[in-house]
């Protein structure tokens, strides 16, 4: 059965697992904003936990917005979940501060919140991994509506030292004129969990995407890949020709790299979102998004049921059966 709630979207999400338990972090809002495009304005983190990945218990929301002029004032928006050297939880979240009541103008922000059992959560009031204009869009720049700093994804280092954090952002600069195509892969780097980084990014501009959303970096049957989400709105060069977008999927090099997102081949169409890869309790590895666009054309919002994930003789990702996927 797929997550949902009564009277509310559900849209981004990542998943937290104790050994026990998987714990889904997720975005909602309230069906009663009339227009989906108002859900982000209104974002609020839950928590529900499950043993399977299928039969989920809704706990409850956990982060909700800052007070005004914070760097979450408006919604708390995507991040992730890891265990510490001193076996607490740290989540790294997106803030999201829209400047107008009418405009798309937003500053977005990556702020960090510990726990001790996966609910409870203590936001630190000073965000993590800063911006660094010397490689990437800032709003001042003038080139896009939003300053694109969000949805990190903190991992552990393959060989075990320090931590890296993946982040949707923009490049200052691109080829061309064209600076609709500037989405990258952004990078920060940290020893402790506190202290970050801020490096270059991990792939280049001018690969088709406006944007790079909810960034993952694993190792499925061996092969490292990256997944990452881009909507058909947000195309851009050549793939804004006929093209069509949803979930991504892009061969890694060896860790370090630059990443060839141009090479990226889809996972899904706009059908699936956000989508993030996790190991079941068998260790298969399954793919599991938020339903975006369903079959009448309008949003749906809610989560999937995981759909298996395997290589192709091409040496593409791909899902098996989309029955899940209602």
């Amino acid at each position: 059965m797929t997550f949902s709630l009564d009277n509310h979207w559900v849209w981004d999400f990542w998943i937290a697992d104790d050994g026990e338990l998987f714990h889904l972090y997720y975005l909602h809002a309230p069906t009663s904003l009339g227009d989906p495009n108002l859900r982000h304005r209104n974002a609020i983190i839950g928590h529900a936990t499950s043993a399977d990945l299928i039969t989920w218990a809704d706990r409850g929301p956990v982060i909700g917005p800052g007070r005004a002029g914070d760097a979450d004032a408006t919604a708390a928006w995507t991040g992730s979940v890891v265990k510490d050297a001193a076996d607490s939880w740290l989540m790294f979240y997106t803030g999201s501060r829209f400047l107008s009541p009418d405009r798309e103008t937003n500053v977005e922000s990556i702020i960090s919140a510990s726990s001790t059992d996966l609910h409870h959560w203590t936001t630190s009031p000073v965000p993590s991994a800063a911006i660094d204009k010397r490689w990437y869009e800032v709003l001042g720049d003038g080139t896009w509506h939003e300053q694109a700093w969000r949805d990190p994804w903190v991992m552990r280092d393959p060989d075990g030292s320090g931590w890296h954090m993946l982040i949707t952002a923009r490049a200052r600069s691109g080829p061309g004129s064209d600076t609709r195509d500037r989405g990258v892969i952004g990078h920060a780097r940290s020893d402790d969990l506190v202290n970050w980084r801020v490096l270059p990014p991990l792939s280049e501009p001018g690969a088709g995407f406006a944007h790079l959303e909810v960034v993952q970096w694993c190792v499925i049957d061996g092969h490292p890949v990256v997944l990452f989400s881009c909507d058909t709105a947000h195309l851009a060069g050549d793939r804004a020709v006929g093209g069509a977008g949803g979930v991504w999927a892009v061969r890694a090099p060896a860790w370090g790299e630059q990443i060839d997102v141009a090479s990226a081949s889809p996972v899904t169409g706009d059908e699936l979102y956000a989508a993030r890869a996790i190991r079941n309790r068998r260790g298969e590895w399954m793919l599991m998004g938020f339903e975006n666009i369903g079959t009448n054309g309008a949003f749906v919002g809610r989560v999937s049921d995981p759909l298996p994930l395997q290589w192709t003789p091409g040496g593409d990702l791909a899902i098996g059966s989309r029955e899940a996927i209602r």
